[in-house]
């Protein structure tokens, strides 16, 4: 009897070429589309990506099911993102939307449907490690070795549990051969833009969306230096980010950058390129995949941001649920409220949530 696999479907390439694989590897499979907007907008989980979705299925005969999931998306995921913005961190919202919906939510629904695991287009890979028991996350592999659109970044909280039960068949993959693959095979999709950036923030400008969702408006402020000495003012730190250069609307007569920012005294703090430089971090939040726990110090790689080249560190535990990370070599722009994700070769160890850097 064959096993039956709910697929997150999102009505892009990644997931209806997914459901083709399953197909051939001679799973059951149901689609599942998540509708997360009020609005159908051109965004993530709109109409247009519903309807899709659907065609899709219909093109493979499978049943295909539209969850329900506006108000969960905008508890778990676009609340989230604006009280963290609000409080000077960068969040993450597409590590909360994988964690609470669709590897949580939509879990749910497959368990109500009586599904044996979960699928999505997502560029990584599941193992198991028969000497300590346990299932790993991999990163995404293709000929070549590493595949370029790897997403494990932003899986790292998938638990024990959930890693036994979900299913990445586009893990083996390179980007390019799914969508020859998709086109090969007649999918409508199969040369659609792939979604860019934040799905709720489609045009970038996100301190106009937290001040249009929350009705909360941006109020002015000192820039500062690392020395607290007063260098002209801002219109709202919200529009700032680690890292940022350009739009600062003061002439400084060289090159100078966000280096920090801070809510409670609605401050944004600037510096020359040196600055920027962090020589580790401490973070929070933690979930290990590789082990149960990490209890002394250890060797590895680690990624602050989803785009960045893994680099070598230390992580070192400090009381329950924290860690220091020192870097081989100092890091630019290591920001408050992103992740920060460790890696031993292709096995992700775990991750957390960075909570202060660790200036040089």
């Amino acid at each position: 009897m064959s096993k039956k696999v709910m697929l997150a479907m999102s009505g892009g390439v990644d997931s209806s070429c997914a459901l083709l694989l399953l197909q051939k590897q001679g799973y059951e499979v149901i689609g599942a589309t998540m509708r997360l907007f009020d609005t159908d907008s051109d965004v993530c989980g709109s109409f247009r990506d519903r309807e899709d979705a659907r065609a899709v299925a219909a093109r493979f005969n499978i049943p295909h099911y539209v969850f329900d999931f506006r108000d969960k998306f905008k508890k778990e995921v676009i609340d989230r993102f604006n009280d963290q913005y609000l409080r000077g961190l960068t969040p993450n919202p597409c590590v909360d939307c994988n964690r609470f919906l669709k590897f949580s939510a939509l879990l749910e629904e497959a368990d109500r449907l009586g599904c044996d695991y979960i699928a999505t287009g997502h560029y990584a890979r599941v193992g198991f490690d028969p000497e300590s028991g346990r299932y790993l996350l991999k990163t995404a592999a293709c000929e070549g070795g590493l595949n370029p659109k790897d997403q494990s970044y932003v899986l790292y909280n998938l638990t024990q549990a959930q890693l036994a039960r979900v299913l990445f068949p586009l893990g083996d993959i390179a980007k390019e051969e799914v969508r020859k693959l998709a086109e090969k095979n007649g999918l409508v999709n199969h040369d659609k833009p792939d979604s860019q950036d934040i799905c709720f923030v489609p045009d970038g400008k996100y301190a106009d969306f937290i001040e249009n969702y929350t009705g909360i408006k941006p109020h002015e402020g000192k820039v500062i230096d690392k020395n607290g000495n007063v260098l002209g003012s801002h219109g709202g730190m919200i529009s700032y980010t680690i890292g940022q250069r350009k739009g600062l609307g003061i002439a400084f007569g060289k090159p100078m950058y966000v280096i920090g920012k801070n809510a409670e005294e609605n401050t944004v703090t600037v510096g020359e390129k040196d600055e920027l430089f962090s020589e580790g971090l401490i973070a929070e939040e933690l979930n290990w995949i590789a082990a149960e726990k990490v209890t002394e110090e250890i060797s590895c790689f680690a990624k602050t941001r989803y785009k960045q080249k893994e680099t070598p560190c230390k992580v070192i535990p400090l009381e329950e649920d924290t860690v220091r990370v020192i870097f081989d070599t100092p890091q630019r722009a290591v920001t408050c409220g992103q992740r920060i994700v460790f890696y031993n070769g292709e096995n992700v160890i775990g991750g957390g949530v960075i909570k202060k850097p660790i200036k040089m």
